[in-house]
């Protein structure tokens, strides 16, 4: 598997645990998960661009 296929796969569990956390901090009423939810899905969406900016520039 080529490292863009990775990273775009990273992203999308990441950017889903993000999801997750939020909706249980939310649920808990606890600021602190809520908070790293959307931190966790933030850095799941930067991870998933570097993988699609990552399949433009690779060399066929």
């Amino acid at each position: 598997m080529n490292p863009s296929t990775k990273n775009k796969i990273a992203g999308k569990i990441h950017e889903v645990k993000g999801s997750i956390k939020e909706k249980v901090g939310e649920l808990t009423n606890d600021p602190d998960l809520e908070g790293e939810g959307i931190g966790e899905g933030i850095a799941g969406k930067v991870q998933k661009k570097i993988g699609q900016l990552e399949k433009v520039f690779e060399k066929p």
